[in-house]
Order: C-alpha cells, then structure tokens, then sequence
C-alpha cells in the first residue's frame, strides 16, 4: 500500500499513527504503524476492509518483498514469497494438483501419523521436565 502514499523524491504521505507503539481501538478507520522497518496499514473499520478485500483484492492482494525471499526462496520465485501474478498461480496449481492432492496425502498418511506421535511424545516429556 506504500505505492499509494509515496511520491518520488517526497516523504510519504501517511495515514495517521497512534501517538503511542500500542495503538487504540477504534483509533481510525484506517492508521500506519511502523513495526521494524515494516510500513503496516491496519484496516479498523469493516466498511473499508470489504473495500479492500472486494474492490482493491488485485491491488492488495501482493506480499512485501522479503530479505529472506531473495537469498533463501530462490530470488522470490517459490510460492511462499512470489509475488502475486500468473507465476504464483502456476505455482498453486502444480501444488494443489501434485503435492496437495488426496492420492498424495493418503500415500503420506502413515508418515504424518507417525510425526504427530513423536511431537505428543516429546511435548508430553518436556512438559514433565517444565521445560518450556
């Protein structure tokens, strides 16, 4: 959402911020609040999340690009970090047809079962030892 408040070469024009880090419910319907070096815009109002999430869907609809996507997710091209487009639809079709399908998570059930088993395992150990 940076892209709308930003103009070349001039500070952003945002939308306003709590005074303090914890911001208020029923602040405004819309606010920023920088989390890290992270611009975050909180929708607070259910009017203009619907507009968003209706109207604007394409538009909002991207990820903010990574540090982590460029060096670890192959130069933002897997599905977790590549950005909104045909490339990231292609990517969710392989997914959801190969890795997602039901023949597939049957033929790995024996295996998620036995993870699960292992987890419950050592939660239950560790929380005998108070180890949190």
């Amino acid at each position: 959402m940076e892209f709308l408040f930003k103009r070349s070469g001039q500070k952003l024009n945002l939308p306003p911020s709590p005074v303090f880090s914890l911001p208020v419910i029923g602040y405004a319907p819309i606010f920023y609040l920088r989390l890290g070096n992270r611009h975050v815009y909180v929708i607070n109002s259910h009017a203009l999340a619907e507009e968003c999430f209706t109207k604007n869907d394409i538009v909002l609809s991207d990820r903010p690009e990574l540090l982590m996507g460029k060096h670890v997710g192959y130069n933002s091209t897997n599905m977790l970090s590549s950005a909104y487009g045909d490339h990231w639809r292609n990517l969710r079709r392989i997914a959801t047809s190969e890795i997602l399908s039901s023949q597939r998570l049957n033929a790995f059930l024996s295996i998620r079962k036995d993870e699960i088993r292992r987890l419950i395992s050592r939660l239950s150990r560790d929380s005998l030892h108070l180890y949190i």
